[in-house]
């Protein structure tokens, strides 16, 4: 009978990939949900004591540059490493750096940021051409591949926002930085025991070479075939400009949306009603409780699944990943018990930003058939779709704002138009985002498609600088106008970009020579 992986007619490979990057992104976004929350928390609560806009600038650097780096890393393995040395690597460099962050003093502090910074860029662009090339040219497929990826991505989000963010506010910043790092050391191991299992994919230049002589002398006729160099240098130059603008439009898109882990979160923190009594208290702590526990419960059936099939060949990868999952089980039922022990509820700041990975791991398998089936619109329509839904939930965010009074540095509001934001952002994200991993995979020619994800991630580095650099920007404008203009300006921008790629559709689907 068939597993459940086989039944979606994935190889197994793509969930070592999954599980890879969801230790990976746990890191990530666990450390990036405590970095502005630590930072500004007063030097009694164990912070530094920053102020918003200070903070928020060194959020823009850290966050920017962490997209930079992924080009120089593209190339290095598309020259030198190859994918998988460049990932390994990257993942123990990126472990060295959470290390360096929990010990928690300023010259360690700078110097793991800079680890991160240089580990993410050799991990990130190389993992993702890995699940590319598991797919050779299947669109569909592929584009279901990447979404079920993008699902793994945020696992690890849910995960190390609930866990890191959780222990961090409520234990001591850091154990939430080092547990970050645990996790990163799990997913490299894991990967590491496990990397036969892609075969020729992800092997260094001088290897691939190797073979692709000893297949030139097997079967000539097959690798005349399949030889890039048969497209014509205007196919090949017009993909490349579909990647530009494409890679130009998630600009706006990440710009607006990293806000989350910067103004949303200052949002969370100072001007959201997160104190709960009685009945209110009690509702959160279960169905806190069931948002945790159902995707975990999903989750563990992936990894029984994955197991069936690799254990025999890959056991000592199956321990490392079985063992760290017998690790998060553990630290979930002790968070669980200690917050029914007391009566009353306080919502971590850092709560909010596992929102948009659970309707990430709740909605993905929904737009996963949908990319599959007839409905499944073009990349350009995709992307716009992303944009607009996206600028919706900034507007549901300004308009829960309105109430709180020009200049006004606390307020209580409602934690529902947080929570109605995440969601709009969330099915925008699924619209943009592993739609676009897909079609940089796609529309790439082979040997430069490291460097083509590279490019992918510098639009995403000039974002994500924009995004703090923006965000910083949410004293001066509230005192003057009011927080609601603050989240108008992140409304407008992608609503208006959405509507720029619908009108751009026919003409990048022409460009893009047959490529869906």
């Amino acid at each position: 009978m068939q597993n459940t992986i086989e039944h979606k007619g994935h190889p197994p490979a793509l969930f070592i990939l999954f599980f890879t990057e969801m230790w990976e992104r746990f890191s990530y976004y666990g450390m990036r949900a405590l970095l502005v929350l630590f930072l500004v928390t007063s030097l009694t609560g164990g912070g530094w004591g920053w102020d918003r806009k200070d903070a928020l600038e060194l959020y823009a650097v850290y966050t920017g540059l962490v997209y930079l780096t992924p080009i120089i890393g593209g190339w290095i393995a598309d020259k030198f490493m190859g994918y998988r040395k460049a990932v390994i690597l990257g993942a123990l460099i990126m472990t060295l750096g959470h290390a360096c962050m929990a010990m928690e003093t300023h010259v360690f502090f700078y110097a793991g940021l800079t680890f991160l910074i240089i580990g993410n860029g050799l991990f990130k662009p190389n993992i993702s051409s890995i699940v590319g090339q598991l797919y050779s040219n299947k669109g569909a497929k592929k584009d279901s591949a990447y979404t079920i990826f993008y699902m793994g991505i945020n696992a690890g989000a849910f995960l190390g926002i609930l866990l890191c963010g959780y222990i961090g506010e409520m234990v001591g910043w850091n154990f939430g930085f080092g547990l970050a790092g645990i996790f990163m050391f799990f997913g490299m191991l894991q990967f590491a025991f496990a990397q036969k299992i892609f075969g020729s994919i992800g092997l260094s230049p001088k290897k691939e070479e190797e073979l692709a002589e000893v297949n030139e002398y097997a079967n000539p006729v097959t690798e005349e075939i399949v030889e890039e160099s048969h497209q014509s240098k205007k196919i090949t130059r017009d993909r490349i400009i579909v990647i530009v603008v494409f890679s130009f439009f998630t600009i706006f898109f990440w710009m607006a949306f990293e806000q989350a882990g910067g103004s949303m979160t200052i949002f969370a923190k100072d001007y959201t009603n997160r104190a709960l009594l009685g009945n209110s208290a009690s509702i959160f702590k279960w169905s806190n409780t069931l948002l945790v526990i159902i995707p975990m419960i999903i989750l563990t059936i992936v990894l029984v699944n994955l197991f069936r099939q690799t254990y025999k060949k890959y056991a000592l990868s199956n321990i490392f990943l079985g063992s760290s999952f017998v690790i998060i089980w553990g630290l979930i039922f002790w968070m669980i018990n200690k917050e029914f022990a007391v009566p009353t509820a306080e919502v971590p700041a850092s709560w909010f930003g596992i929102l948009n990975s659970f309707f990430i791991i709740a909605f993905a398998p929904l737009f996963s058939k949908v990319w599959e089936s007839k409905y499944n619109p073009s990349g350009p329509v995709k992307f716009g779709l992303g944009l607009i839904l996206l600028g919706v939930g900034f507007a549901i965010l300004a308009y829960g704002g309105s109430s709180i009074q020009r200049g006004a540095e606390t307020a209580s509001v409602s934690m529902v138009w947080l929570i109605l934001a995440y969601l709009f952002h969330t099915l925008g994200e699924l619209c943009l985002s592993p739609v676009g991993l897909s079609y940089i995979s796609k529309l790439s020619p082979v040997k430069i498609v490291g460097l083509m994800f590279g490019i992918w991630f510098v639009a995403n580095f000039i974002a994500n600088t924009l995004a703090g650099l923006t965000g910083s920007l949410i004293d001066g404008i509230t005192q003057k106008y009011s927080i609601s203009i603050f989240f108008m300006i992140f409304t407008i921008i992608p609503i208006t970009a959405g509507l720029i790629m619908f009108g751009l559709n026919k003409i990048l689907i022409k460009k893009m020579h047959g490529i869906h």
